[in-house]
């Protein structure tokens, strides 16, 4: 068998961190123990009905058995402009100002290839979504880190970061509600960033994937709301979350027009758009019945509370999420993240994620999913609470 060499470009990609924990967990199920996994991010609950009917209405139309158009059909950017400001009083123009993505991971990593050339610097939050870096390799840029600390709210302090970074970054990514700190950012934040984007000449990359899922009644807000954000950046929004489309690879980008010019031209490139049914059950989802969304977030805050109280009880202090669908708790004292994640793997045979593997400020963190019924959540604690670490 003959072995061929790898490019270069291949080679740059960062190792996906959480390969071998999945590995981890599989080999445990087939050894026939109950594994309660929350070390995922990927969403458990069903698709809406309306949108499940709408793709299967939608696909014995004779029109979707053809090529779509390259950039996506109207309908479906009509519908995103429709949503952006009915949710969030942002008005867009549907043919400039929004790009469908197969996914919006697939415009998280364009969008490094859009803008950086060998050498150029983007700016990614510590810790942060891995899937940030995957971009900057495949362009061969550099990452220049700044960190997510709890004493600043999990939010970046411009004030603190390197005079040199900014003059040198072309790019800047944020995310909140943020993966995985479970932070929120206020508007006065925002605006604080368009300033900033303004006077460094920085686009701005906000990954808007949990937009919908807020707690206490408080809806997380878009960057898009703050005044001039157009004019410095874009916004990405999945449906994978808002309406457990994970599986379905919809989503999009809006925001400023020579951005979204630049994702449509590197996809032209890439693909023949999504299947057109797809587009009308995303269509759908975004403009149908919206009460399926709030049963989610409801859902999401059952199980927050149920996992908060059941840690407080096993003595381990922690604070409770503000959006997300993650947790992100602090270690016990006398482990790494990547220790303390095997120990309850091993002997509890419960899945978190280390937070080392967001990048080093993660360390002394694990991330745990609010993906599973709350009786799983508190039976995860109860295991957790009888290796007497707290």
């Amino acid at each position: 068998m003959v072995h061929f060499e790898q490019s270069e470009l291949l080679k740059r990609l960062p190792e996906q961190f959480f390969a071998s924990l999945v590995g981890k967990t599989q080999a445990l199920k087939r050894e026939g123990h109950d594994v309660i996994n929350l070390g995922q991010g990927n969403p458990d609950q069903p698709t809406p009905d309306n949108v499940v009917k709408a793709l299967q209405n939608a696909a014995g139309n004779p029109i979707h058995h053809k090529y779509s158009p390259f950039r996506g059909f109207s309908f479906l950017k009509e519908a995103v402009a429709t949503f952006y400001e009915r949710e969030y009083g942002v008005t867009l123009d549907q043919e400039t100002e929004v790009a469908v993505l197969f996914g919006t991971k697939t415009g998280l990593v364009e969008i490094s290839q859009c803008y950086l050339n060998p050498g150029d610097t983007a700016l990614l939050p510590d810790p942060g979504y891995p899937d940030y870096l995957s971009g900057i390799a495949l362009a061969n840029a550099k990452p220049s880190f700044f960190p997510l600390l709890e004493k600043n709210h999990f939010l970046p302090n411009y004030d603190e970061m390197s005079e040199e970074a900014l003059d040198l970054a072309k790019l800047m990514f944020l995310n909140y509600p943020n993966n995985p700190t479970s932070a929120t950012a206020t508007r006065e934040f925002f605006d604080e960033t368009v300033e900033v984007a303004k006077r460094r000449n920085i686009c701005v990359v906000h990954d808007f994937a949990y937009g919908a899922i807020g707690f206490d009644g408080q809806k997380p807000t878009s960057f898009l709301e703050s005044e001039g954000a157009k004019e410095v950046g874009i916004e990405t929004y999945t449906l994978s979350k808002t309406y457990n489309m994970a599986g379905w690879r919809v989503g999009f980008a809006v925001g400023n027009h020579s951005v979204i010019e630049s994702l449509n031209v590197i996809q032209d490139h890439l693909y023949v758009s999504l299947f057109g049914a797809v587009q009308e059950a995303a269509a759908e989802a975004l403009l149908g019945d919206q009460s399926a969304v709030d049963e989610l977030v409801t859902t999401y805050e059952t199980r927050r509370d149920a996992l908060v109280k059941a840690a407080k009880s096993i003595g381990w202090e922690v604070t409770a999420p503000k959006g997300t669908f993650f947790a992100w708790f602090k270690v016990p004292e006398g482990y790494s993240s990547e220790q303390f994640a095997e120990l309850l793997l091993r002997e509890a045979h419960v899945v978190v994620a280390p937070g080392s593997g967001f990048g080093e400020t993660g360390e002394g963190y694990v991330r745990i999913g609010l993906l599973d019924e709350p009786e799983r959540l508190e039976e995860a604690m109860k295991r957790i609470g009888q290796l007497g670490v707290f």
